[in-house]
């Protein structure tokens, strides 16, 4: 039943997610209201205690070293589930036609599957201004969802448009000693993406004949053609692109023979 394929679609949504949030900057200034320090905000696909670890093992916030880590963020898969109230109908497909060695066929794929992406998004900086740039940098775009449009399927063109929810915003200030040698203000956002995993690509070649045998309902012994029904498309040359039409042939027969599909023959 299972067999080998991967389309790449939570990674291409994974990758929208971030890049939404790979611009951020925060700028500091002076008692003038002078810009004296422009930072972009550094991005990471990386759980929220890996950085918690590294803020264990540096007490010091303001060691040169450090400083180069916060303000930072980073943001995880945390939850993937079956949305059912977006269930479509997986008999419909997706088509696009291409040239290959034997000519033009017809690359096909079924109707997705929706399923709910859950992402973290975590906000680590050493004070509460900064935290407040960055998280109002992402607030106003959320009313309370953001649509992005993921290439689901480059090799059919299949585009889809994904509505990210935020779900929470979590805030915590956390810090042990005085409040010179530790601090931490961490923002933790939740979102979830409505998006669609496709399954596996086929391909399918034009069907130059389609024939059909009839049989009496009475001969449930040797079946025997009594009719024949030979369907063919109109031009025979028509090619998987082209808007073409059908030639019915009805023959008839009495001999007592039947199309063997191995031999491809009437015995």
């Amino acid at each position: 039943m299972f067999g080998y394929f991967y389309n790449e679609s939570m990674r291409r949504m994974t990758i929208a997610f971030g890049q939404l949030f790979n611009n951020i900057q925060i700028k500091r200034k002076d008692s003038s209201d002078n810009v004296i320090q422009s930072i972009r905000v550094p991005l990471a696909y990386a759980p929220k205690e890996k950085f918690l670890v590294r803020l264990d093992q540096q007490p010091d916030l303001d060691n040169r070293e450090f400083s180069i880590t916060l303000p930072r963020m980073s943001f995880e898969i945390s939850t993937i589930e079956y949305d059912a109230t977006r269930k479509l109908n997986r008999l419909q497909k997706f088509k696009k036609v291409k040239t290959g060695a034997d000519g033009k066929i017809l690359d096909y794929n079924y109707m997705p599957v929706p399923y709910n992406i859950s992402y973290t998004l975590n906000v680590f900086t050493a004070t509460a201004e900064a935290g407040l740039q960055i998280i109002e940098q992402i607030l106003p775009y959320f009313q309370p969802d953001y649509t992005v449009t993921v290439n689901a399927i480059p090799g059919l063109d299949i585009k889809r448009d994904v509505p990210i929810i935020l779900n929470s915003v979590n805030y915590e200030d956390s810090y042990s000693g005085d409040f010179t040698t530790r601090r931490a203000v961490i923002y933790t956002l939740t979102f979830t993406a409505k998006t669609y995993l496709f399954g596996p690509a086929k391909t399918q070649k034009v069907v130059k004949t389609a024939q059909s045998d009839l049989y009496s309902y009475t001969d449930t012994v040797n079946k025997a053609r009594e009719e024949r029904i030979i369907i063919v498309p109109n031009p025979t040359s028509s090619d998987a692109d082209d808007d073409f039409g059908f030639t019915t042939t009805i023959e008839s027969y009495t001999d007592g023979k039947k199309y063997n599909t191995t031999t491809d023959s009437d015995e």
